[in-house]
C-alpha cells in the first residue's frame, strides 16, 4: 500500500508546529503521535510504528508539541497539562482545517506523550472525538486525576522489563473508567530496543486502531 507524506504548520497558542501526515488510499481514521521526553516527529521509533500504521490503512499525524525553544526548557517536557492542553488544541485544529470532520480520530503516545493522550482525550468536547488510545511505554500516571475522564478504549504497552514504568501503568489502569488492556511485551526495556521488540508495539497498535476506530 503506498504511502504519502503531507507536511504540515499547525497553530496552537500562539506558535507554529510543523507536523507529518501521513496518509494511505484509502485513509480510515487517523492516529496523532504524541512524543515522549526529549524525542521529536523524527523519532526513530515512533517513525517505525507510524509507518506500519500507515501501511496497514491508517492515517498518521507526527507532529511536535513544543517548539525548539521550549523543549530546551525541561519543566515544560515534564509539564503534562500544557502537553495536554497543545496537544487537544492541535488534535481541534487538525480536526476541523486538514481532515474530514467524519474521520475517526485516535491517539499514540510514548513516555510522557502517553500522559499528554490521556490528559487531552479527557478534555470535554474530545471525550467523543478520540475513539482509541494507544500508550508505548508510557506514563499515564503523569495525567493524574484527568484518567477517570477517558473515555476512549485505552491499550498500555510496557516493556517486561521496564519493571517501574509498568508498575506506574498497573497503578494508572485502576482509575482508568473506560476499557483498558495492559500488554507486555516480554523482555523488553523502555525503549523497546531489542529486536523484535518494537515490532511487537506496533502489531499490538494496529489490532487496537483497527478495533476501535475502523468500521
Amino acid at each position: 500500500m503506498s504511502v504519502r507524506t503531507l507536511p504540515l504548520d499547525l497553530h496552537a497558542d500562539e506558535v507554529t508546529l510543523p507536523a507529518d501526515l501521513l496518509l494511505s488510499d484509502p485513509t480510515r481514521a487517523v492516529v496523532v503521535v504524541a512524543h515522549g521526553s526529549g524525542s521529536s516527529r523524527f523519532s526513530p521509533r515512533n517513525r517505525a510504528v507510524a509507518e506500519e500504521l500507515a501501511r496497514s490503512g491508517l492515517g498518521v499525524l507526527l507532529m511536535d508539541l513544543l517548539t525548539e525553544t521550549e523543549a530546551r526548557d525541561r519543566r515544560l517536557v515534564f509539564d503534562i497539562p500544557r502537553l495536554g492542553r497543545r496537544l487537544a488544541a492541535l488534535t481541534r485544529t487538525v480536526g476541523g482545517e486538514h481532515l474530514d470532520p467524519r474521520t475517526p480520530l485516535g491517539y499514540f503516545g510514548a513516555s510522557t506523550g502517553a500522559a499528554a493522550a490521556l490528559w487531552a482525550a479527557a478534555e470535554p468536547d474530545l471525550r467523543a472525538v478520540i475513539g482509541a488510545i494507544v500508550s508505548r511505554g508510557g506514563r499515564p500516571d503523569l495525567a493524574g486525576t484527568r484518567l477517570a475522564g477517558v473515555q476512549a478504549p485505552t491499550l498500555l504497552v510496557v516493556g517486561g522489563a521496564d519493571t517501574a514504568v509498568l508498575t506506574l501503568n498497573e497503578q494508572a489502569a485502576k482509575a482508568l473508567r473506560c476499557p483498558w488492556d495492559l500488554r507486555v511485551v516480554p523482555g523488553a526495556t523502555h525503549l523497546f530496543s531489542e529486536p523484535g521488540a518494537l515490532e511487537q508495539v506496533a502489531s499490538l497498535a494496529v489490532a487496537w486502531f483497527r478495533r476501535h476506530l475502523t468500521p
